[in-house]
């Protein structure tokens, strides 16, 4: 009993204990779930109406993209500025359609197959034009070629054909193509629909002519606000806030942006610098003067231009280069010259020059073999056949080749990179003559090549050329380093940064709205971790010390102020706000110094300006030369007074007061009024309004843009 009672007494600790432990067990659930949203929150690009986007989702739709980009335009890689081009289309596509998806849900419309065939069909869509499906005779989208394209491509994935991993590329961009194609179409059908709710009619299509085609001649009598002091108008915190107030949707923000202060260092090459790359290119030209072999010469000085060891084309050079081949003589090599727009160090060589054609016309077959012996041996005995005249297309289908015809261009192989190999395949083409053949032997088999026709004959210059950027050495780096390290680290403050600038030689800039879908902060370069820092920082925070740009700038940066989404403040909105107050009252001042003014000889002896202003029309703002603004209201006046008749009341415009009186109206000659084309002048109107109709839509659709902190 005794023990019963001890526990007893423990009564209330035991529950604290246990209520304590439940606690814990449920707040680290309650802390796991947390973090695992956080961590899937930290995956999301975006999202758009509430659905969102993976990081990898993302990336999938962007590869896809780049894929079809590099294979419509044969490029290997996309430049960094391409790359953020590519993928500000791949989310702005992927935002409209997940937008217009839903529009399209409400109202029932869809793309059914049928309709897509009946496009297909028809092959009038522009999109359709950029296919490889276009029959070269006619130059329309040819369907029968995409339907044939689709059955061999279905014919070769069920029997393992080799080949089916080409048609596997050119499948790729169809389906592409055809998803885009579909989703064209929806947009279509919606901007369709919504423009026809924007109907014409008679009534309106004779106010349009009229308003376009009915013009007055007029003696104006204009006075410029600015012939008004702005220190003589007063301008108080209620008059402000009170125009705040009437403006405030022009005030309207959707996105955060943020302003920052910054200093940026961009890291130069130094006197010593320059001097030793000089020193470098002279012992190169000397080299190259004295006969040295050019590859080995272009290779140890690093030029970013590689020595081809062929003849090209002009085109295929930098463009400072091949203004200098032009002029240069067979065996002349220049002395260093700096080209700044490059910011490089250059040398040329010319080693030869000659007559070469542009295009070539050939066909080939090649011939491979267990062994390299053996293909070789195989290649002599079909030389030996066509020499003594067996037919070449024949023979190339006895050995699974078509034998075809195909051309070569130039472009096609100067502007990439030509192993010895391809040098070799290249020089016999383009040194034989229409009609000769050749067995071009290579390490793992032959080629044979007959050459049928040759076109364009062009200069082509063998040349070597070394090509230099004028580098920052490490040392000068280092130096620049460690200088802007210790300013920043002795200056924690934006008050300090601003003050101790400029004696380190520095120089505070300002940047105001700064949005997290830009790709750069202030202009330079692979700045994306200073992009996550600028929007993840709290107002007067300074950031670490950033190495950026192509290694060549240093940054740091303060952030200054956030602008969230909602009503930019009155202190924001400060200065434009405050010019449209002082212009109402000057207005105001204006209207009391023209007050009871009966005609232009009046508002003359106030001190307006009197001008002659002719062929005035409602459907465009008249140009006011003596206050310089374009006057909508002023349009709009003159056209609903009558002939003879002076204004009644002074006119508000955005750079003056005016007052006038109408000489003359008549009807501009020439055109006649035809009330059908008139209606469809108005219906595309509807159509160019409806188009932007997206705008509205994207902000309603809640688009959270997270792509800076990923990309």
């Amino acid at each position: 009993m005794a023990a019963i009672g001890k526990i007893r007494s423990w009564g209330p600790v035991l529950v604290c204990v246990i209520g304590l432990a439940l606690f814990a067990f449920i707040a680290e659930e309650a802390f796991r779930s947390c973090e695992a949203t956080n961590n899937q929150a930290r995956q999301q690009v975006g999202e758009v109406l509430g659905e969102k986007l993976s990081v990898q989702d993302f990336q999938t739709l962007v590869d896809e993209y780049q894929d079809i980009v590099k294979m419509t335009q044969g490029r290997d890689n996309l430049t960094e500025d391409e790359l953020n081009n590519l993928k500000d289309q791949v989310w702005q596509q992927f935002v409209n359609n997940k937008i217009l998806e839903k529009e399209a849900a409400k109202l029932g419309l869809t793309v059914t197959d049928e309709e897509l065939q009946n496009i297909l069909k028809e092959g009038t869509n522009p999109m359709l034009m950029q296919t490889p499906f276009v029959n070269q005779q006619t130059g329309r989208f040819d369907v029968s070629l995409l339907t044939k394209f689709l059955s061999d491509y279905k014919k070769m994935t069920a029997a393992n054909n080799p080949q089916a991993e080409q048609y596997q590329t050119m499948y790729k961009y169809w389906q592409f193509m055809e998803k885009n194609l579909r989703e064209q179409t929806l947009a279509a059908k919606y901007q369709t629909l919504l423009s026809h709710c924007l109907l014409s009619n008679p009534v309106s299509a004779k106010m349009a002519f009229d308003a376009k085609n009915q013009e007055s001649n007029i003696i104006l009598a204009s006075a410029a606000y600015s012939t008004i002091n702005d220190n003589d108008v007063k301008v108080s915190d209620a008059d402000l806030k009170a125009k705040y107030e009437e403006q405030k949707e022009m005030f309207k923000q959707f996105a955060e942006s943020r302003d920052i202060k910054y200093v940026d260092f961009q890291v130069l090459p130094s006197a010593n610098d320059r001097a030793a790359l000089m020193k470098t290119m002279k012992e190169a030209s000397e080299k190259l003067k004295n006969g040295e072999a050019a590859a080995e010469v272009v290779r140890k000085a690093q030029s970013q231009f590689a020595y081809a060891a062929m003849p090209m084309s002009r085109h295929a050079y930098p463009s400072d280069i091949a203004a200098k081949l032009d002029s240069m003589a067979v065996g002349q090599t220049t002395a260093p010259f700096e080209n700044k727009g490059d910011n490089t160090l250059n040398v040329v060589k010319l080693l030869a020059k000659t007559l070469m054609p542009d295009s070539i016309e050939y066909r080939q077959i090649q011939v491979g073999g267990e062994t390299a012996e053996a293909a070789h041996k195989t290649a002599d005995s079909i030389y030996t056949a066509l020499k003594d005249g067996a037919d070449f297309e024949a023979l190339a289908k006895k050995y699974g080749q078509e034998g075809k015809s195909v051309w070569l261009t130039s472009n096609m192989y100067e502007n990439g990179v030509v192993d010895a190999d391809s040098k070799n395949y290249i020089n016999a083409l383009t040194t034989l003559g229409a009609g000769e053949m050749k067995n071009v032997e290579f390490t793992q088999g032959n080629i044979i090549v007959q050459v049928l026709n040759r076109k364009a004959m062009v200069e082509k210059y063998d040349a070597a050329v070394i090509k230099h950027t004028i580098d920052f050495s490490k040392d000068t780096y280092s130096q620049a380093y460690n200088k802007f390290s210790q300013f920043v680290s002795e200056n924690k403050t934006l008050e300090d940064i601003e003050k101790n600038a400029a004696k380190h030689g520095y120089t505070v800039q300002e940047r105001r709205d700064l949005f997290n879908n830009e790709h750069h902060v202030a202009g330079i370069r692979s700045t994306r971790e200073t992009m996550k820092w600028i929007f993840d920082a709290k107002v007067g925070e300074v950031s670490p010390l950033y190495e950026c740009g192509t290694n060549d700038h240093l940054l740091v940066v303060a952030l200054t102020k956030v602008h969230p989404v909602g009503y930019r403040d009155l202190a924001d909105a400060k200065e434009m706000v405050k010019m449209d107050v002082i212009r109402d009252k000057k207005f105001e001042m204006l209207k009391e110094k023209f007050a009871g003014v009966k005609s232009i000889a009046d508002a003359k002896a106030k001190g307006a300006q009197i001008d002659s202003v002719n062929q005035v029309t409602f459907a465009a703002p008249a140009f006011i030369a003596a206050t310089g603004a374009s006057e909508p209201a002023l349009s709009g006046a003159v056209a609903a007074a009558k002939e003879g008749q002076f204004s009644a009341n002074l006119v508000k415009g955005n750079g003056g007061a005016y007052l006038f009186q109408v000489v003359k109206k008549n009807t501009r000659q020439g055109e006649k009024y035809d009330e059908k084309a008139m209606e469809q002048q108005l219906q595309q109107r509807a159509l160019q309004a409806a188009s932007r109709f997206m705008g509205e839509l994207y902000q309603k659709a809640n688009v959270v843009d997270n792509r800076y902190l990923f990309f």
